[in-house]
Order: C-alpha cells, then sequence, then structure tokens
C-alpha cells in the first residue's frame, strides 16, 4: 500500500498546506493511506477534523513517529527540515518546490538517506505537464495579488471616473515581463480600470498581450531578440537589456505603478529597472517587484520590505501566494494529484526516467544524484 505524509510546513512564513480535503480523499480512494501532520492545514483554512472525514491519519511527531518507518512519499511545500529528513527511511520519496538550486544541504540529506526527489520547479513545460505546473498555478496568484497590493499603495485610483468634482485618469501601470504572473497581473489591473502597458524580451507574447487589451511596449529593433526555453525566457544579453531599459525610461516617467515579473529559473533575475530610471518616476509612484528573492529587477528592492525611495514606493513582494493560502493550497495540492496518478502502478509509485517529466525533474533516486548540475548552480539569488 502507498503511504503519502503531508508534513507542517516549517519554512518561516509559509502558510500554505500540500494537501487537501478533497485531494486527501482522491489519494484515498485510490486505495492509498494519507497521513496528515496535526495542524498542517490550519493556516490555509483546513482543520484537522476535514481531513479526517476525507480519510486520513492525524499524525503527532512528538508523540508517534512509528509511521515514519514506513517508505513514504512525502508532499511538501518546500523541503522539510533536516530533522523531519534525518527520520525519513530509506526510500522515501519527496515531491514538492524543493529549490534545489545550489542546495548543498539538500543534496547531501538525500544522498544520506537514500531519498528520491521530485523538484516541481523542473518539470518540463509541455502540454501534458500543464495540469502539474505548480509553478504556474503559483505565479498565477502571486499576479493576481501584485496589484492589488499595488492598487493599495498607490495614492490614485487605478480606474477612470467622472465625479462632480470632474474627471480622474486611469492610472498607468507598466507590467515587465509577460510570463503567467506578469498575463495575470494585466488581467487584473484592466479589470480595475488601468491603462495598462507591458514590456517583455520575447515578441511572441505580443498578441497574448494585446489579447488581455494592454498595449506592448516594442523591442529594440537593433539587438537580436531573445527566445524561450521550455515555456520559459532565456537570459538576455546585456546589449539587449540595455536597448530595453532605454526604451522603458520614458515609459516609466510616465506610470504611476510598475510590476516586475522578470525572472530565469535558476539564474539571478534581470535588473531592468534602474537608479536613474526610478529617479524619473514620480512621488506617489509604485513599484512591486516579485522577482526580487532571486536578486530583484528593480534597484534597492528588499524581500519582505517596503522601501521610500524620493516618493516611490519600492515593495519587495516575495512569497505572494502565501497570502492566498487556502486557493494557492486547493490549486497546488492538484497540481501534485495530477503528478502522482499516472506515476501509480498496482498501487506503487513508478519512478521511470522513461517518462520525460519524471526523467526532467527526479533529481535524487534512492540517494544517488541524477541532475548534479542544479546542486552545483549557484541559484538565483
Amino acid at each position: 500500500m502507498t503511504s503519502f505524509f503531508i508534513p507542517l510546513e516549517t519554512a518561516s512564513g509559509e502558510t500554505r498546506v500540500a494537501a487537501t480535503p478533497e485531494t486527501v480523499k482522491k489519494l484515498s480512494s485510490l486505495g492509498s493511506e494519507v497521513f496528515i501532520e496535526k495542524g498542517a492545514g490550519l493556516l490555509a483554512g483546513f482543520n484537522d477534523e476535514s481531513f479526517q472525514k476525507a480519510g486520513a491519519e492525524i499524525v503527532c511527531l512528538t508523540s508517534n513517529e512509528s509511521f515514519l518507518r514506513k517508505s513514504l512519499i512525502v508532499l511538501c511545500l518546500s523541503a522539510p527540515n533536516q530533522e523531519l529528513l534525518s527520520k525519513l527511511s530509506h526510500g522515501s520519496v519527496l515531491i514538492g518546490l524543493l529549490a534545489p538550486y545550489g542546495n548543498k544541504e539538500l543534496e547531501a540529506s538525500l544522498k544520506k538517506k537514500g531519498l528520491s526527489a521530485l523538484a516541481l520547479e523542473l518539470l518540463p513545460r509541455i502540454s501534458r505537464a500543464q495540469s502539474a505546473d505548480a509553478l504556474s498555478s503559483q505565479a498565477n496568484i502571486a499576479g493576481y495579488k501584485s496589484v492589488l497590493i499595488a492598487a493599495a499603495a498607490l495614492d490614485r485610483y487605478f480606474p477612470m471616473l467622472m465625479t462632480a468634482a470632474g474627471t480622474v485618469q486611469p492610472a498607468k501601470v507598466v507590467v515587465l515581463g509577460a510570463g503567467v504572473a506578469g498575463l495575470q497581473a494585466i488581467a487584473t489591473a484592466k479589470r480595475l480600470g488601468a491603462v495598462v502597458y507591458v514590456s517583455d524580451i520575447r515578441l511572441a507574447v505580443k498578441e497574448q498581450v494585446e489579447s488581455l487589451g494592454a498595449k506592448f511596449i516594442n523591442l529594440p529593433k537593433e539587438v537580436e531578440n531573445p527566445s524561450e526555453s521550455g515555456g520559459y525566457a532565456k537570459q538576455a544579453s546585456e546589449e539587449f537589456l540595455l536597448a530595453q531599459r532605454k526604451l522603458l525610461m520614458d515609459q516609466l516617467a510616465d506610470a504611476d505603478v510598475a510590476i516586475c515579473t522578470a525572472q530565469v529559473p535558476g539564474k539571478r533575475a534581470p535588473n531592468l529597472i534602474s537608479e536613474e530610471m526610478l529617479d524619473k518616476m514620480r512621488p506617489g509612484a509604485v513599484v512591486v517587484d516579485l522577482a526580487v528573492s532571486q536578486g530583484g529587477n528593480c534597484s534597492h528592492t528588499k524581500p519582505s520590505q517596503t522601501i521610500l525611495r524620493k516618493g516611490v514606493k519600492l515593495i519587495g513582494a516575495n512569497d505572494l501566494p502565501r497570502t492566498v493560502s487556502n486557493h494557492a493550497s486547493a490549486l497546488y495540492s492538484r497540481n501534485l494529484l495530477a503528478l502522482i496518478r499516472p506515476l501509480l502502478k498496482d498501487n506503487e509509485l513508478c519512478l521511470s526516467t522513461e517518462d520525460e517529466l519524471i526523467d526532467g525533474s527526479l533529481i535524487s533516486k534512492d540517494g544517488v544524484i541524477r541532475i548534479s548540475q542544479v546542486f552545483n548552480s549557484g541559484g538565483g539569488n
């Protein structure tokens, strides 16, 4: 019988959980046993009783660790802490957003305990993987919430309003990056009535941007345009980024809000808003930087901080999905279920590397590191 364990997340500030009563019920219906650590879902709006009704067993690690002697499939948001990893049995499997880039501590634990690990960050961006794409489901939330944060911080309305005191012009929002987060930011800003301009290094996204009612900022013509790889934008050359910044300068000078979403997995985020560009933004303008944990798209932003620089509010907006914990958990747990279901053969998890989803994301198999270049990467910081 396949056994799943969903731990209480221990990362600072984490509010999400890797399973919901909905997904627990579906796992139980497949003949699996599901262990949920006591209180794991409380911050996401799911109490222990709701998990029990769905078929899970609630466990408390301080009083009962016997179930850890089984080979477990551990479903998590981020990698469990070293204390829990040290207690897992050989052959257990971790599945989650494990942040493997440059994570030597995780690599050592996987080797020492003989664990397998699937890092959802590494799932190939192919059509078959869409339902399991946790990066996209969480980025969608981040894009939505970034606009709400900007609207709350801005000293103006977002929509155009016609009042007895005169007409109020709509806010101008510039979105940097038209990936999943960027597209959701565009859609949300448009729903709130703003005029939206979009900058992206990929000309291919222009049609998507315009279909949402936004205006695409033309790319530098004198420099070769970057393409994309596996659904992600490739790292642009410094020459291209310099030309792009020149085009952005005038747009940002008139902007009320800038939403920064440009990231490259495993690499430092490109700096798109320089000090010179910030100097030209009006006092009262707002910059929300979703790439801040990878170094930031905007100069001077810091994780989880709001900095007032010459009247411009710089908001380091990392971990926004945690602020929408109920829906973020629901979507994430469905991503996990979509990945796991096809892998269960006769109620046993089959990690066949002949499957391109597994081959691309299985960083460790029974303690043998398969994708060492990920752990040797400098990461995005």
